[in-house]
């Protein structure tokens, strides 16, 4: 037994008893074997200096520079110096939970930056203090659109990234909605399957720009059709990406969510990340999470407030719009230090650069013999290219090489294994995209 946990063998025991189980394998019984550890006999604890000594050995060997082309979802963006030096703030890096607006008017200001920072970049009217990432607050909107609808049918467009899907799925597990998918014809959303699917069942029709593949899209006319329909129009946004491309409020869409990572957070090896949420104004008691709201004291000075929080422990459960216990208050600062240190011209500079630099990459891989460049749809600062072989094999000869040299879409779309997804952000030099296109070329030819 742990010395680190209280519980007595004899407590385990009828812990076990009382819920139906023989023992604490048995608890991840669900879990497919090949993705479970052999044995949950953890080995004896270490001391402080054997763990230093362990994870010392361990770094040594991130001793190789990789640069990255990978994108799906998550971008190596420049980060000003100043965010980082701004976060590591004592006030900031250990803020409680503002709950007692006048001792938080800080954290509370700072939130309320974020959430103004998120409207003017989406376009949209409202926008919450942050969720956690990209994919559950997908969900979040999704289950806000079936709230305001009153319908169960969700229709879900096939560009949108496949970890979003199965996270939506999976959160929806057991309970009764209606999942449509639609296919990608050339790069983009079908629109004839998805206005066939269109009906007044329908709840929402979810939408991503640029979509998984990398490809733009104007959903103004999908948006025109789900609302003739009395359905609302999610899309999650690639936020960097509105420096230059338009805006999902200028699609007239409904609700907008996003992964906030390229705003400012580093890659961290997955996380922590932001997920963003903006929506129309007249939707904003049905947002979940928690909104920051300006006002003024008695002596009628500006201040800030959590003005909307409807969350399950602070009304009845079954009244609740989420069950998201807190935001991600951090990274949010974060991101909003960020917008402010980069400013709206700096974003777009930042955009164009992105857009640039991946049509420079697309020029010199399409030279390259059985390289094919899709371009049947325009992308922002990803896109996808079609190999000769197989995608995986030449991602392992490529890492070799010292580039992580996109992803592999056959993980993802069964038929697609010979299809790469390729990332170019601000950050990749010429230099970088000329050596990234000659190593390919290696790889092919050997």
């Amino acid at each position: 037994m742990n010395p680190y946990i209280t519980n007595t063998h004899q407590e385990v025991g009828q812990m076990l008893k009382d819920i139906g189980v023989d023992n604490i394998d048995a608890l991840f019984a669900d879990i497919k074997p090949a993705l479970r550890p052999v044995s949950f006999d953890l080995p004896r604890g270490l001391s402080e200096s054997e763990i230093v000594r362990h994870l010392t050995a361990l770094s040594l060997k991130n001793n190789v520079h990789v640069i990255p082309f990978i994108g799906g979802g998550f971008y190596d963006h420049y980060i000003p110096a100043a965010v980082s030096a701004l976060i590591s703030r004592g006030e900031f890096y250990t803020a409680y939970t503002p709950y007692q607006p006048e001792c938080s008017q800080g954290t509370l200001q700072a939130l309320f930056e974020y959430q103004s920072s998120m409207c003017a970049l989406t376009g949209m009217e409202v926008s919450n203090a942050s969720l956690y990432d990209g994919g559950t607050a997908l969900y979040e909107a999704m289950m806000m659109a079936i709230r305001i609808t009153g319908r169960n049918k969700v229709i879900m467009d096939g560009g949108v990234s496949p970890i979003y899907r199965k996270i939506l799925k999976t959160y929806t597990h057991h309970l009764s909605y209606q999942f449509e998918e639609t296919p990608v014809v050339h790069g983009q959303s079908s629109r004839e399957e998805i206005c066939r699917l269109l009906d007044n069942k329908a709840a929402v029709i979810i939408l991503q720009n640029p979509n998984f593949f990398g490809a733009i899209d104007d959903f103004t006319d999908v948006i025109q059709k789900a609302h003739s329909v009395g359905a609302l129009a999610v899309v999650s946004a690639y936020p960097v990406s509105l420096g230059v491309l338009k805006t999902p409020a200028s699609m007239d869409a409904d609700i907008v969510t996003g992964e906030g990572q390229s705003l400012g957070l580093p890659l961290n090896f997955g996380g922590p990340y932001l997920g963003f949420m903006c929506a129309r104004k007249k939707y904003i008691r049905k947002m979940p999470g928690r909104i920051v709201g300006e006002t003024v004291d008695s002596g009628l000075r500006r201040c800030y407030v959590n003005t909307l929080q409807a969350r399950e422990q602070h009304i009845r459960r079954q009244r609740a719009t989420s069950n998201i216990c807190t935001n991600v208050s951090l990274c949010a600062l974060q991101a909003a230090i960020f917008m402010a240190v980069v400013g709206k011209n700096g974003l777009k500079e930042m955009a164009q650069l992105n857009l640039d630099k991946a049509e420079y990459a697309k020029q010199l891989l399409s030279k390259i013999k059985g390289v094919e460049v899709k371009r049947s749809s325009p992308t922002f600062n990803e896109f996808t290219v079609h190999l000769p072989v197989d995608a995986s094999a030449v991602v392992g000869a490529m890492m070799k090489k010292g580039f992580a040299a996109g992803f592999p879409l056959g993980r993802y779309y069964p038929g697609m294994e010979r299809y790469l997804l390729i990332a170019v952000t601000e950050k990749r030099t010429r230099e970088e995209i000329e050596r990234y296109a000659k190593a390919l070329q290696e790889s092919l030819e050997q």
